[in-house]
């Protein structure tokens, strides 16, 4: 038995053959033309072909995993609409008469090099989407199919140095039980599309991947990116229980999505959903979500190449008010920059994008961003439960600043006769140090706390959370991140302030009994997560952990947390392992 490690990409566990999977050699060599207009039109047409397939890609993966995750492939198309890129490419192609096979392919390495030199993980996962979208044009020139699954006779395991989002999409779900790549992080395609599909997926385990034969017996550990190759018949076994326990939990959870989250002992949590769209929030509400305790706007702003205007915004964030009817949504105002960058606002590149001007800051800096969300947001709740939250706030300035535009929208709007949420309340994420250790004056300030713990986790510990060699450092359970957690909820509590979580923490099944114990009031996350966590809750005494929370607090390392968890708590520890 061989054991790799990796980085846990998508949680589950699955058994299985291998199934190496490998992608047709494109050959590109230069060969020089004396018909450049004809290289052109070619081109063209291919570029209109390409089009049609990454559409119907597209609407295969709104199928099978959430909208969200199939916005990938509108990016693609607007790759192959980017007037930069297609120029160049006719430029070489007039400029040095040479094949549009040759000008694509070369094109493409040039635009990906200065993409993935940026080392950052946004722009790595974008050099990969423009050579994905390069590919799929040349075997359009070439006249080569795409078979991605040629072998795959059984349902297996793939392997591959990386895939890229058209492979991951193409492949027949049923013949797939989960993934192992030699690449790629958590926040890679592979890995979002694979927590889409619920599939188990391991990323970063090194090139030893691509020497696995395929047949060969695997076990993918998702939960703890976890590979073994040719188990031995103890740890198959053991596997196989801990994956019938964790189905078994998931299929009785599920039945009792929709009853409250209420502790043997009476104590209630709300359980909510991060949303990103009308299908996500239909998810969600089939899921036993209570409302909305992220909704992420900048699905409006993302692959397009203009603002959305206010009306555009008012009615989506409407759409998705209907489906919760009275029940809570909080709104994110724009949370850019960082790892998502918007092409078309033309921001300044800077040094460390996480440190500079994004989100909160960007929008008190463009009013004319700003301005029209808020309007659109104030006159979607009319009639529903709306809370407005502002991401990466630092100090008070920045939440009297911001809460000065709201009152600016709130007073023109009510000059033009518009109807508004004149009572929705106003909220911040907490998710840089320094808004934790302020929590007690913020709280005089804001409506509620919600606390981001990927950006709380990766300030606190100064430890980028997409890359994956400071991953032990970027982790939730860290004692600091901890202890700023329950600082937050105490300053929060002694205000009469409430305060929710729409980090990943909050779905996590470890962490729910240290923040049961740690009086978190409202826990938001994927839709997926809310049954089993709701369950978890409910076989809890609130009494119980809240000294568990405080003997977790004393423990020096993640790890020792999370076996503590594990070893008081023995149900859970089968859910989480």
């Amino acid at each position: 038995m061989k054991k790799l490690k990796g980085v846990a990409a998508s949680r589950g566990i699955c058994i299985g053959p291998a199934f190496q999977f490998l992608r047709t050699e494109l050959n590109t060599e230069k060969i020089e033309t004396n018909d450049p207009e004809a290289e052109i039109i070619r081109l063209d047409a291919a570029i209109k072909t390409a089009k049609d397939q990454i559409e119907n890609i597209y609407q295969k993966a709104r199928g099978e995993s959430s909208a969200a995750d199939a916005e990938i492939f509108q990016a693609h198309k607007m790759i192959l609409d980017d007037p930069e890129m297609i120029s160049a490419i006719k430029t070489r192609i007039v400029d040095e008469r040479v094949n549009g096979e040759f000008a694509v392919a070369e094109t493409a390495k040039t635009f990906a090099a200065t993409m993935a030199a940026m080392d950052d993980e946004y722009f790595a996962a974008r050099a990969t989407d423009i050579m994905d979208v390069a590919n799929r044009l040349l075997r359009v020139m070439m006249n080569v199919a795409e078979s991605p699954t040629e072998g795959l006779q059984e349902p297996s395991i793939i392997l591959a140095d990386d895939l890229t989002p058209s492979d991951t999409v193409l492949l027949d779900k049923t013949m797939v039980l989960g993934f192992c790549i030699a690449q790629g992080s958590a926040t890679s395609h592979t890995a979002i599309l694979a927590r889409g599909l619920g599939l188990p997926a391991v990323a970063g385990a090194g090139n030893d991947v691509m020497q696995i034969k395929s047949g060969t017996k695997m076990i993918v550990d998702g939960s703890n990116g976890l590979v073994f190759l040719d188990p031995d018949a103890a740890t198959e076994q053991e596997y196989k229980r801990r994956k019938e326990t964790s189905q078994n939990l998931q299929a009785e959870a599920l039945k009792f999505a929709h009853e409250h989250a209420k502790t043997i002992d009476g104590a209630e949590f709300e359980i909510v959903a991060n949303i990103g769209n009308v299908e996500d929030a239909k998810f969600a509400v089939e899921n036993g979500a209570e409302g909305v305790g992220l909704l992420r706007t900048e699905f409006l702003y993302l692959e397009r190449n203009s603002l959305p205007t206010e009306e555009e915004q008012y009615k989506a964030y409407k759409a998705i008010m209907d489906v919760f009817g009275d029940n809570p949504v909080v709104l994110r105002t724009l949370d850019v920059g960082g790892d998502k960058e918007i092409p078309y606002l033309h921001l300044e590149k800077e040094m460390n994008p996480f440190l500079g001007e994004r989100a909160l800051r960007l929008c008190l800096s463009r009013p004319d961003i700003f301005k029209p969300q808020l309007r659109a947001a104030l006159r979607a709740g009319v009639g529903h439960n709306l809370k407005i939250m502002f991401p990466m706030v630092a100090t008070l300035c920045c939440v009297r600043d911001a809460k000065a535009v709201v009152d600016e929208c709130k007073a023109e709007l009510r000059e033009e006769g518009i109807p508004f949420a004149e009572d929705a309340e106003i909220g911040i994420m907490v998710e840089i140090p320094s808004a934790a250790v302020i929590a007690d004056q913020l709280a005089k300030e804001v409506d509620f706390f919600s606390i981001g713990t990927n950006d709380l986790s990766q300030y606190t510990m100064a430890a980028d959370r997409t890359n994956p060699k400071v991953a032990k450092f970027s982790n939730a359970f860290q004692p600091a991140v901890l202890r700023l957690i329950k600082m937050v909820i105490k300053a929060a509590h002694e205000e009469g302030k409430w305060v929710g979580m729409c980090g990943e923490l909050a779905g996590e099944p470890l962490a729910a009994p240290i923040l049961v114990g740690l009086g978190l009031d409202e826990f938001s996350m994927s839709p997926p997560f809310i049954p089993l966590v709701k369950q978890i809750i409910r076989n809890l005494k609130a009494d119980e952990m809240v000294a568990l929370a405080e003997a977790v607090l004393q423990l020096e390392a993640p790890e020792d947390i999370q076996d503590f968890v594990r070893k008081e708590i023995p149900f859970i520890g089968e859910i989480a392992s």
